[in-house]
């Protein structure tokens, strides 16, 4: 997922890009966070940024509780806990779902153009 966790800060942002896009998206905004927070960016499995196109399977993924599942393990798998977590479009609802099955993992939602 290209994961990689930069800037400094006590508190960590998790950065999510919506359908169609990658972690570039958050370029423009990058410096000011990364002064503040610890920022989390990633690439969901769809991405053309993603190495491994393969590891995408759309039977699995036609639904959001499996990206959710996802974003969970990625965020287990850092030691992740009440972080900040950004979610643009579809990823605004993924993170929605995440903090429902895991409520721990996050201190804060906030919604960018978030899908019905």
């Amino acid at each position: 997922m290209n994961a990689r966790i930069i800037g400094s800060g006590s508190e960590t942002m998790v950065l999510a890009h919506g359908f169609g896009g990658d972690q570039s998206l958050w370029d423009k905004i990058l410096p000011y966070l990364t002064k503040h927070y610890q920022v989390l960016l990633f690439d969901w499995l769809f991405s053309g940024a993603v190495k491994y196109p393969n590891l995408y399977d759309p039977l699995r993924y036609s639904s959001f509780d499996a990206f959710a599942g996802d974003l969970i393990a990625l965020m287990d798998e850092l030691h992740l806990t009440s972080s900040v977590f950004v979610g643009h479009s579809m990823s605004g609802m993924i993170g929605c779902i995440a903090s429902i099955k895991r409520p721990q993992l996050f201190s804060r939602l906030i919604l960018v153009g978030a899908s019905p």
